[in-house]
């Protein structure tokens, strides 16, 4: 049910006053405003408007700007009151049963895991091991546990095929108009950009507007257009401004900036607190050991290690991983995205819930170590790279991983993709659909680890760059789009999957921006 706009407003401004509520920054605000009581500049008849100009001109009126930007755009707009708390989550019923069934077959998966190796999901360690991980919680890649029996949970092509057999009971028959031509292999009506609305979205994208990523750009001599750049970018780190940053970042971040830039579009500051926070989660770690420690290990032995780009980062993939597997505020998440967390009992404690362990609810760690690994390039604390990566994870990550109708959801993405393909390249879309090459089968993997370990990473930045800036992962689709049209004459002579798979086996010489721009905005529509 839709809300008239200003009923919408002030539910959503009494959502944010009551999440900021609690939170450290409503704290020092209030130290803030005590501590300018003593100031001299202060009067007392006009004490309300003195201390709002003393927040403004110290920065902290612009610190609690950046938290509210922040909290609108990780949460959904506000829903009818009457609205069930499962809409809020989904509101497609039949989206919501499907990711529910497909967390039961994840945990059914863990727990005859447990069974067969005869170990619990979570048990507390020994002190001696708690004393071994601790000393060499810096180098725990040096470790070389036999985990030959641990099976990956899932691959990504299991979840395809439960996405490729969604439907909606409402057209049981496939009588639905509109939908009837779509030949992909996403069966389910839900609404996908066209390109005139994509070239919209990404309106500074254009041919004719400046990029970084795009070396012979005809309108702006790039050097030109980088230096001036760059001066911009500084501009805005100094004004500390994370609306504007997030705009600015639409044409790509420079590399010395990126780091900055990000962490201020994410409002993340790395406070004592923060730390702090980090330092818990790492010794929750060292107390318990979980099944999934060693999945996790299991992940990153096979993806670092055989990745040259990313095995010096392996003992920061442990670190943030561990950690992340361990926090509670990742459940906060839970209320807007269709995923419920499972949840499972330290041995021994059944039912008492002071011993329960959520488990997160996506156990297909090989993604999240592609997730990671990039953040690694440009974050070298621990506790702030574990920030930034729970940041993109419940803003953007958490997407490719669970079923749900959102544009940003991997089966609204499935479908653009498929979508894009079907009506501005109608030969090719039909010639590898004949050959049993359905495109989708080829790009699925690098949408749900959004083109991590595909692209090199300075490409894979510049991609990350705007998935940031417009706040969705809509491009992603696009981009698998952009690389078909791209390959397309060697792919239209191709007769079988594993050569259509062959042409596209590597992306790692891929300019993503001329892509990008070539497709939407070369693209005759």
């Amino acid at each position: 049910a839709m809300l008239d706009p200003e009923r919408g407003l002030s539910l959503t401004i009494a959502r944010v006053v009551q999440r900021l509520q609690g939170s450290s920054l409503h704290s020092q605000l209030e130290r803030q405003a005590r501590v300018s009581l003593h100031k001299p500049e202060i009067k007392l008849e006009s004490l309300k408007e003195d201390i709002k100009d003393f927040l403004k001109t110290s920065g902290w009126e612009k610190k609690l700007q950046n938290a509210v930007y922040s909290e609108l755009n990780v949460f959904p707009m506000p829903c009818h009151p009457a609205a069930p708390p499962e809409h809020i989550k989904e509101p497609l019923a039949y989206m919501r049963k499907a990711q529910g069934s497909w967390e039961k077959r994840i945990l059914k998966s863990l727990n005859s895991m447990c069974t067969e190796l005869n170990i619990p999901l979570a048990q507390k360690r020994p002190v001696n091991e708690q004393k071994e991980l601790l000393n060499k919680w810096n180098e725990m890649g040096t470790d070389e546990p036999d985990l030959s029996l641990f099976r990956p949970v899932y691959a990504p092509k299991d979840f395809l095929e439960v996405l490729m057999n969604l439907r909606n009971p409402n057209y049981e028959n496939g009588e639905q108009p509109s939908f009837k031509n779509h030949l992909g292999l996403i069966q389910v009506p839900l609404k996908v950009k066209d390109i005139p609305e994509l070239k919209e979205d990404f309106s500074e994208l254009g041919l004719n507007i400046g990029q970084l990523g795009i070396d012979d750009s005809a309108q702006v001599p790039p050097e030109f257009f980088e230096n001036e750049h760059v001066h911009v970018g500084q501009k805005v780190l100094a004004e500390q401004d994370s609306a504007a940053a997030q705009q600015y970042v639409r044409q790509g971040c420079p590399t010395a900036l990126r780091a900055d830039l990000w962490a201020l579009i994410l409002n993340i500051s790395n406070q004592p607190e923060d730390i702090l926070y980090y330092e818990q989660l790492k010794s929750n770690v060292i107390q318990h050991d979980l099944l999934v420690d060693s999945l996790i290990y299991k992940d990153v032995k096979l993806t670092a290690s055989n990745d040259d780009y990313y095995f010096v980062f392996e003992d920061y993939l442990y670190q943030v991983l561990l950690c992340f597997s361990r926090d509670t505020s990742v459940l906060e998440h839970f209320a807007y995205s269709s995923a419920t967390p499972p949840k499972s009992y330290i041995q021994g404690k059944l039912g008492m819930e002071e011993y329960a362990v959520f488990y997160p609810p996506n156990v297909n760690y090989n993604s999240f170590i592609l997730s990671v690994a990039p953040l690694c390039f440009l974050y070298h604390e621990p506790s702030k790279l574990y920030q930034i990566f729970r940041e993109m994870y419940v803003r953007f990550f958490f997407r490719l991983h669970s079923i749900s109708s959102h544009p940003s959801g991997i089966v609204s993405l499935c479908l653009l993709f498929e979508t894009l393909l079907q009506t501005h390249l109608p030969q090719l879309f039909y010639h590898l659909r004949e050959i049993g090459a359905q495109p989708l089968r080829i790009s699925f993997k690098w949408m749900v680890r959004a083109f991590s370990g595909y692209l090199a990473t300075d490409q894979l930045l510049l991609l990350w760059d705007r998935i940031l800036g417009y706040n969705s992962l809509e491009i992603l689709a696009v981009l698998a789009a952009a690389v078909f049209a791209f390959r397309a004459v060697n792919l239209m002579e191709v007769t079988s999957l594993a050569a259509a798979e062959a042409v596209l086996a590597d992306l790692s010489t891929l300019k993503v921006m001329p892509l990008l721009q070539i497709f939407l905005f070369a693209t005759v529509t």
